[in-house]
């Protein structure tokens, strides 16, 4: 019995030191000691082998198939079946429920399976050495990777609560603004270490300035930590009540984020006021906000609404694309809650992302504010090498208008009176 708790002490021991020397004291001063770049290498050599491996024994299992298929046997007389025609009926309506927007709501599509998500039924079963591997990853992924990210999740945000109300207290000054920053990025450090995260920030030199406003393309609310690592902003949302309440409210007194009630937000007129006093304040961090309004699955950039290039002052597009081999990094918020969300993230192997940051933008004298919010969209797509969309990611939810659903119905309607007329007065 004295053995077994020993053994617990040393490894309760061992814990505590993993946890506070080699991970929460560097990520506070931003120091990287290398473990999760040898990490990634690693999971980079395991999923290149997976993926041969996955395409020999499809390889294998293909010609298995060919060689006991009845239909290699029959030679050229094999007959019609209606089944065939079937197959390629199903296929065409597939393509037209799938449209461009459909699709950017749904999770990215692998070339080949990561060990996180089948995504191919063949991936079933292919070795017994693929089997093992990938068991061996859920014991990593689920009895290290997760307790150990849940335990920095809880510091940091506790940290985050703490410091901000202690900075909170202190009178207005320079001290405090810079106060604010370090237990900010502390935070945020300290979680993306939590996520495991390895995050490549390209032409520093273009940061996001104070009075300016900083807008990104969406995949998920983790935008949030791995731009606010290399930088602090003022966040733009709504109130909310719970955790994420008592958060909000102490990020607020330390720091000029800007949240709304629940009726200003639908205040448009009030939204662009209160943003435009913020940018007024030379003085004040960077605005953050995501044009898009909604989370976009990785692989394009969608209508940004012309709100926040109304407000004036400088534009600092960032790009953001995330290696979707590490990890599925959307956010299906129709499909999963924030919590089970984070779940998945926090058991994934990693979360490996790309920053550009662009150029500061203006408005020029022949454009409007949607003119602007398009042209710098398609800068941020060419960046992060997104598909450029002009639809709006509204559509995720919302219905169809009435005056659209109108036209195509004159539309269809004009075809059978142009098609049914002649036929009918013959």
């Amino acid at each position: 019995m004295e053995a077994g708790w020993s053994a617990a002490g040393g490894l309760l021991h061992l814990w505590l030191f993993v946890v506070l020397f080699l991970i929460l004291l560097p990520a506070m001063f931003g120091v990287s000691l290398g473990v999760t770049g040898v990490y990634i290498q690693v999971l980079v050599h395991i999923l290149e082998w997976a993926t041969v491996r996955i395409q020999r024994g499809r390889k294998e299992q293909s010609s298995v198939r060919d060689r006991t298929s009845p239909l290699s046997s029959a030679g050229s007389g094999c007959c019609f079946a209606l089944s065939d025609a079937l197959y390629f009926l199903k296929t065409g309506v597939e393509s037209i429920v799938d449209d461009q927007v459909t699709q950017r709501f749904s999770s990215e599509e692998l070339a080949s399976w990561n060990l996180l998500t089948r995504t191919n039924h063949n991936f079933r079963y292919i070795s017994l050495r693929l089997t093992v591997i990938w068991g061996l990853g859920v014991l990593v992924r689920y009895g290290v990777l997760f307790p150990l990210r849940i335990t920095l999740a809880v510091i940091g945000l506790s940290w985050l609560v703490i410091g901000t109300s202690l900075v909170g207290l202190l009178p207005e000054s320079s001290a405090k603004r810079w106060l604010s920053e370090l237990v900010h990025l502390t935070c945020y450090r300290i979680c993306a270490r939590g996520l495991s995260a390895t995050v490549q920030y390209h032409n520093k030199e273009n940061r996001p300035q104070k009075g300016g406003i900083c807008v990104a393309n969406h995949t998920t609310p983790i935008d949030v930590v791995i731009l606010a690592n290399d930088g602090c902003y003022a966040m733009v949302g709504q109130i909310h009540g719970g955790l994420l309440g008592v958060i909000q409210r102490s990020m607020v007194r330390s720091c000029p984020h800007v949240w709304f009630e629940r009726s200003e937000m639908r205040d448009r007129h009030a939204v662009t006021s209160r943003l435009r006093a913020h940018v007024a304040a030379r003085t004040k961090l960077p605005i953050l906000i995501f044009p898009e309004g909604t989370c976009i699955n990785n692989t394009s950039v969608m209508m940004f609404k012309k709100g926040s290039f109304e407000i004036g002052g400088t534009i600092h597009p960032v790009a953001i694309k995330y290696d979707p081999r590490f990890g599925d990094a959307f956010w299906n918020s129709s499909k999963y809650n924030m919590v089970s969300y984070l779940l998945r993230m926090m058991t994934s192997w990693a979360i490996v992302v790309n920053v550009w940051y662009l150029p500061p933008m203006t408005i020029q004298e022949d454009e409007d504010a949607a003119q602007f919010a398009s042209r710098v969209k398609s800068a941020i797509a060419d960046q992060g090498g997104l598909l450029d969309l002009a639809w709006d990611g509204g559509l995720k939810r919302a219905k169809v208008k009435e005056s659209f659903r109108e036209e195509q119905q004159k539309m269809y309607s004009c075809f059978i009176v142009g098609h049914g007329g002649p036929e009918s007065s013959a």
